[in-house]
């Protein structure tokens, strides 16, 4: 059973939320302020964290920078607003998903079923992509280029293997999308361009001039060396 740290100050929408995601076969735990969750958080060690943006005492984006301080737990953030610089201000953060209030709870379940599907995936295989530097072990989910260790959320892991598994090969957002998030986000091209823009600041030494992942407008993106 998959545990979830619920981080609210709305107590009725945490109790709402806390039987609909118990039914769901989910083991749930609250917290009503960012300090509160940070320590449930270190006690519990949850599989995934609903995180709202504004409460008292330390809103949801200091407790989001703590969370990817020590951990790649996947984090949904829950918020009011919808403006897109809070959108990238979230996904800037290691956010994993983003849900506007209001929403539904079927909505939000099937997005925590999805990013913990995303965080969950695992393979026996010991393959290994490498390119101009670039290396990502599989099995361990463990990301390098020219030996440097680079941190990624497991969404950012994700489409990092979707681009590289496809070297020279331009791939349409729609296509990323079903590949990375799954079906159910189709109408969310957005993510992937927000997501590219993210991966290249951790993934490029000069985003602005990127080696590896290129954007072809119009058309999609592509995993390709560039030659320097």
């Amino acid at each position: 059973m998959s545990s979830i740290l619920l981080i609210d100050d709305d107590v009725s929408l945490s109790n709402l939320l806390a039987e609909y995601l118990g039914e769901q076969g989910y083991r749930l735990h609250t917290a009503s302020d960012g300090q509160k969750g940070m320590r449930t958080f270190f006690e519990q060690r949850p599989d995934l964290v609903l995180l709202d943006v504004t409460m008292p005492k330390m809103d949801g984006w200091e407790a989001l920078k703590r969370i990817r301080d020590m951990s790649r737990t996947p984090v949904i953030m829950l918020t009011a607003r919808d403006e897109e610089s809070n959108v990238l201000r979230g996904f800037s953060l290691g956010a994993d998903d983003y849900v506007t209030k209001p929403f539904s709870f079927a909505q939000l379940g099937a997005r925590v079923k999805a990013v913990l599907g995303r965080a969950g995936e695992t393979t026996t295989a010991t393959e290994q992509l490498e390119a101009g530097g670039m290396k990502v072990n599989l099995a361990s989910r463990r990301v390098t280029r020219d030996g440097e260790l680079i941190a990624l959320t497991p969404t950012e892991f994700k489409l990092l293997v979707s681009l590289m598994r496809h070297p020279d090969e331009v791939i349409s957002a729609e296509d990323l999308v079903r590949e990375v998030w799954g079906p159910q986000y189709a109408n969310e091209i957005g993510f992937v361009r927000r997501y590219v823009w993210h991966l290249r600041q951790k993934v490029e030494r000069d985003p602005e001039a990127p080696k590896y992942i290129h954007n072809e407008r119009g058309f999609g993106y592509c995993f390709r060396i560039r030659e320097t």
